[in-house]
């Protein structure tokens, strides 16, 4: 046979090959959607494999500046801040923004504030009257008291909390509430006092130096 004969013969067969090759999935679209729908198929790599879980609160507060550090509140204090401290080394000890209240006259009673503030009301509050901090009051059920008390708790929880120390006296407002007082066992000036409701649960607790810990309505 002719060598341009074979030549040809080469040729066709190898365009007949070509013709009859399957096509593959990314040219054809039904292919493609079937590999798509394939549930052996491995995620996506930028989707993780397993459910990332929610936010807590306390990492919610963290996150909004108004969660201190545990142990930081205590019988004495804030922190290196002291009762009796002045504002700066309040805000010196706590590291972040606390707004800027003023007294409405000077050495009046006000409140530094961690912001920004939840729409519901403050977590935790910095009294200082007489240019002196002298108090510190907590509404969150995740800031926990010295000692152990917290928001929540009924009143017999923090009695055993706080055995042979805590004095029961009337709420102010609420028939059945109680304000459960409990003075530092170390000796120290420094009272610790929780408030209930009428069933017995502690909605707030503040923590300072007489007379400002005693105050019932605050700064008003």
């Amino acid at each position: 046979m002719k060598p341009s004969i074979l030549f040809a013969a080469a040729f066709a067969l190898a365009l007949s090959a070509c013709q009859e090759r399957p096509q593959d999935a990314a040219a054809d679209p039904a292919a493609a959607g079937d590999a798509m729908e394939d549930p052996a198929a491995p995620p996506p790599l930028d989707q993780p494999e397993e459910d990332v879980p929610p936010a807590t609160a306390a990492d919610a507060a963290a996150a909004t500046g108004s969660m201190p550090a545990e142990g930081a509140i205590t019988f004495g204090g804030f922190g290196p801040a002291a009762f009796g401290a002045d504002q700066e080394q309040v805000r010196m000890a706590w590291g972040k923004d606390l707004g800027d209240a003023q007294p409405s006259e000077p050495g009046g009673c006000y409140y530094l504030m961690p912001q920004p503030q939840p729409s519901d009301g403050y977590r935790l509050a910095f009294m200082i009257e007489g240019d002196r901090f002298s108090r510190i009051d907590v509404r969150a059920g995740d800031i926990v008291a010295p000692g152990g008390g917290r928001v929540g708790m009924s009143a017999d929880e923090i009695e055993a909390l706080y055995p042979g120390r805590v004095e029961r006296r009337p709420h102010k407002y609420v028939e059945g509430a109680w304000y459960l007082r409990i003075p530092d066992e170390a000796g120290g000036e420094g009272v610790l006092l929780f408030a209930t409701d009428e069933h017995g649960r502690v909605t707030e607790w503040r923590v300072g130096v007489p007379p400002q810990v005693d105050y019932v309505e605050g700064c008003s």
